[in-house]
C-alpha cells in the first residue's frame, strides 16, 4: 500500500513536478475560492476562468506555446471582461451574473474558434485540459510566483475583504478601500486562474479553488478555518487526483477535480457543521 502512494512520485520526475504544481496551486487558490463563496461570487469565478481562453489562445497564435504569450494574453483577457462585466452593470439595469454570463459565453466560443482554426485539436485539449504531467520549470515558478503573491496580498487586503463580504456598507461609510479591494481581489482571482490554467486547463482550474471551498462550509465556521480546511481538501484532492490518474490510467485534471468532488460529496454527508448524516440524528431536548 505505502509503495502504491510513494513510488509513483519517487521514479517519475513528471509526477514529482505535477505534485508540485498541484500543491502550489493548492495553496493559492482555495483561499480566494472561499472569498468567492462567501460573497456569492462562485458563479463568477467559473465566468472569468473561461474569459481567459480568447487571451490565452491568441497567445498561442502569435507565439505558439509560450508560456509568457498565454499568461499574459490570458490575464489581459480575464481582467478585461471582469472590468466590462462591472461597467455593463454599473451602466445598465443588467445584473452582474447575466453581463458576466454573457462575456464569458462570448468569450469560450471565439477562444475555441481561435484555436480550432489555427490549431489543432491537441492544442485544443492543450488548452481546455491542461498539461499537468508536463509542467516544465517556467510553468512551476510561474504557478508557484502567483500562489505566494496571492497568499501575501490577501494578507494584506483580509481585513477589509472580510469586512466587505458580510457588511459591505459599512466599510463603505468608514472607508474608501471598498473598491480597491474589489478590484484587487478581481485580480487574484484572474492571477490564480490564470496560473492554473497552465496544469488543469481552463475548464478544469477554478474546481481546485472552488469544490475545496465548498468542502470547508461543512468542516468550520469561521474564515481561518474555511481557509485552512479548504487548503487541506486542495492538497488531498491533488495528491490523490494524482495517485488515481497514475495507477488507472485516467486524464489528470478531470480526476483531480472529481477527487475535490469526491471530498465534497463526503463532507455533504458526514460533516461535521451541517452534514446529512448529523442533521438526520436525534438532537436533545430543546437543543438548538
Amino acid at each position: 500500500m505505502i509503495h502504491a502512494l510513494i513510488d509513483p512520485f519517487i521514479e517519475f520526475s513528471f509526477m514529482r513536478r505535477a505534485l508540485v504544481g498541484c500543491l502550489a496551486l493548492s495553496l493559492g487558490a482555495p483561499p480566494i475560492g472561499v472569498f468567492l463563496m462567501l460573497r456569492r461570487m462562485s458563479l463568477m469565478g467559473d465566468a472569468m476562468s473561461h474569459a481567459i481562453l480568447p487571451g490565452a489562445a491568441i497567445g498561442y497564435l502569435l507565439a505558439g506555446l509560450s508560456l509568457f504569450a498565454m499568461s499574459l494574453g490570458g490575464f489581459a483577457a480575464g481582467l478585461a471582461v471582469a472590468l466590462l462585466s462591472g461597467l455593463v452593470t454599473r451602466s445598465t439595469e443588467l445584473r452582474e451574473d447575466a453581463s458576466l454570463a454573457a462575456f464569458y459565453l462570448c468569450s469560450l466560443a471565439l477562444g475555441v474558434l481561435i484555436v480550432s482554426v489555427r490549431g489543432s485539436s491537441i492544442d485544443l485539449l492543450h488548452v481546455l485540459f491542461g498539461t499537468v504531467l508536463a509542467l516544465d520549470d517556467p510553468a512551476l515558478y510561474l504557478i508557484g510566483a502567483i500562489a505566494t503573491v496571492s497568499t501575501l496580498v490577501l494578507a494584506v487586503i483580509w481585513r477589509p475583504l472580510v469586512v466587505e463580504c458580510f457588511d459591505p456598507q459599512f466599510l463603505r461609510s468608514v472607508s474608501g478601500a471598498s473598491s480597491p479591494t474589489h478590484f484587487v481581489f478581481l485580480v487574484l482571482v484572474v492571477m490564480n486562474l490564470v496560473g492554473g490554467f497552465q496544469a488543469l486547463g481552463t475548464l478544469m482550474v477554478v474546481g481546485i479553488m472552488l469544490l475545496p471551498a465548498i468542502t470547508a462550509r461543512f468542516w468550520a465556521q469561521d474564515i481561518s478555518g474555511l481557509v485552512a480546511v479548504s487548503v487541506l481538501a486542495a492538497l488531498a484532492a491533488s495528491a490523490t487526483g494524482l495517485l488515481l490518474s497514475y495507477h488507472a490510467n485516467l486524464p489528470t485534471s478531470p480526476a483531480i477535480i472529481l477527487m475535490a468532488g469526491a471530498g465534497y460529496l463526503v463532507s455533504m454527508l458526514a460533516g461535521a457543521k451541517g452534514g446529512l448524516v448529523w442533521r438526520l440524528m436525534p438532537r436533545k431536548h430543546l437543543e438548538a
